[in-house]
């Protein structure tokens, strides 16, 4: 495991304790978008399919696990125990377009067509895209706890950090998966705005608001 791939998973281990903590300490859902939440838990059930035919790397097995758990557990949350406090009206939007278009792109750019490796490719087209209605629900709110922008940020910034990881592999190791490699370069410009008035705004101890 290279330096990228560590600092990669520590921050998607952060962006989750975050959310968590902001959830837990406030008792509220606000800002938070159920449609990104559903669509990462479809990320990784469809990525993380490998883990029925096993064994793998202990490293390997509790992180896949944690983050199918996690996500789910924060769908529950949002679901049944912080209900009242869901950007309901806000959070509408279409997601279907999101899946089709991933499902698209899974059957034309794959390793192999079969089965896992479709839904391999599916699972990264899909999370490049999935943090689109949680940056609709920002932009249609106007502004977001400063707590939530550290949770997009550490999410964006895991996968970003994925990037080098798969070219240090190039280098090292002779592979590179151009698809994950792509797809990561795409959600990285999916945070461009965000990231932009993360830096400017968050990090001097503003108000967070996206560019309209």
């Amino acid at each position: 495991m290279n330096i990228f791939r560590l600092l990669g998973d520590l921050s998607h281990l952060a962006s989750i304790f975050i959310l968590l903590h902001k959830i837990r300490t406030t008792k509220s859902c606000a800002g938070i978008s159920f449609r990104s939440q559903a669509l990462y838990v479809l990320v990784y059930l469809t990525r993380y399919l490998d883990l029925l035919w096993g064994p793998w790397p202990l490293y390997n097995t509790v992180m896949k696990l944690f983050f199918i758990g996690s996500s789910v557990y924060v769908l529950y949350l949002m679901k049944f125990d912080y209900r009242p406090s869901h950007d309901m009206g806000l959070d509408n939007f279409k997601v279907e377009y999101l899946i089709g278009g991933s499902f698209v792109m899974a059957l034309l750019f794959n390793l192999a067509f079969t089965f896992d490796e479709v839904m391999w490719s599916f699972s990264l087209w899909l999370e490049s895209v999935a943090i689109l209605p949680q940056l609709f629900l920002l932009q249609r709110t106007g502004e977001a706890e400063t707590i939530t922008t550290h949770y997009i940020f550490a999410l964006g910034a895991y996968r970003a950090l994925y990037i080098p990881n798969w070219l240090y592999r190039w280098v090292m190791e002779g592979r590179v998966e151009f698809i994950a490699v792509f797809a990561g370069i795409v959600q990285t410009i999916v945070y461009a705005d965000f990231f932009y008035v993360y830096f400017t705004k968050v990090i001097q101890g503003q108000k967070f608001e996206l560019p309209a």
